[in-house]
């Protein structure tokens, strides 16, 4: 499977700017791994492509 076809359409709404991603799979997925968003707002998990969206409604942590 290529990269392209490797779920480019699962994006989930995130509320902070910090996620984890273990590809939703049980067994099936990946170790569990922390994605930052940094000062940007998405982020794609390297190991199985899911993208997280900051929720446009979220509050800053203030940190």
């Amino acid at each position: 499977m290529s990269a392209t076809e490797n779920n480019t359409h699962d994006v989930v709404i995130a509320a902070k700017r910090r996620v984890s991603c273990d590809g939703g799979g049980g067994a099936l997925g990946h170790p569990k791994t922390y994605l930052d968003m940094g000062t940007g707002t998405q982020v794609t998990c390297k190991y199985c492509g899911i993208v997280y969206q900051l929720d446009e409604n979220a509050v800053s942590s203030g940190h």
